[in-house]
């Protein structure tokens, strides 16, 4: 067998944990911009660059954004805490000075932007996580986007779509296991798609039981079909339709 090419970013990527418990010492700012400007270099569609980063610093704000989230006492104790937000309000300026009119809302620059946050966020994350840092995305924001819009003072055209705490971890969290990614087999199709076989499913399932029976901390009985029918089904969010079209987006 022909030994593949590995690199260290391809055993970072592997080695990738959400981070949710921090030492005190802080991030500096400016390592914080080195690690945007290195965020930067992600893909964007037509080079809209249609994201913007909120950095929350005040206490209560970052409580009260907690709260809305769920409880999530990482949003208030990690030493940065970033709000990732779909942003098309430069585009729109953009089409409005060159004469092109305002934006309407369409799916597809909704869906641009959206993207263009997500590819950014991940190059982010990559990037802290390279110089020792650890995070964890906040999906949970969108449990009360109107509670963000309001404590961030965001603008039409400016949708929050996740929070991201960074910080140095702490031994413990050091400590934790890194969850059994699916085998690429099951995520890779051949020239066309082919339906889950329940077997292979049912295999992993098992290796992750086996994963979460086995922590040292918040050991659970559960598997990876359970853990994501009651996180689908739980967190169905239908106000998120609503919020989306009164920020701009997807009215057309």
């Amino acid at each position: 067998m022909i030994e593949q090419p590995t690199s260290a970013v391809m055993d970072l990527q592997r080695a990738h944990r959400s981070v949710r418990d921090y030492t005190d010492e802080p991030v500096d700012d400016a390592l914080l911009a080195q690690l945007i400007a290195s965020a930067q270099g992600a893909a964007s569609s037509s080079f809209i660059q249609a994201y913007s980063l909120v950095r929350v610093h005040r206490a209560e704000t970052r409580a009260r954004i907690a709260k809305a989230a769920g409880g999530q006492r990482w949003v208030e104790q990690a030493p940065v805490f970033l709000v990732c937000c779909a942003d098309l309000r430069r585009i729109d300026h953009a089409c409005r000075a060159q004469g092109r009119g305002e934006l309407a809302g369409w799916a597809e620059h909704s869906l641009a932007a959206i993207v263009d946050c997500a590819l950014f966020a991940q190059n982010l994350m990559l990037a802290g996580e390279s110089v020792g840092l650890g995070g964890v995305f906040i999906g949970g924001i969108r449990n009360a986007p109107d509670v963000v819009v309001a404590e961030l003072a965001l603008p039409q055209w400016v949708l929050p779509l996740f929070g991201l705490c960074l910080g140095w971890p702490s031994e413990q969290a050091k400590g934790q296991a890194v969850k059994p990614r699916m085998p690429v087999e099951l995520i890779l199709h051949q020239d066309r798609y082919r339906d889950p076989d329940p077997a292979e499913i049912g295999a992993y399932d098992a290796t992750m039981a086996a994963y979460y029976r086995s922590r040292g901390s918040n050991a659970r009985l559960d598997d990876w079909s359970a853990a994501t029918a009651n996180a689908v089904q739980g967190k169905k969010r239908k106000h998120m339709l609503d919020v989306l079209r009164g920020r701009g987006f997807f009215r057309c």
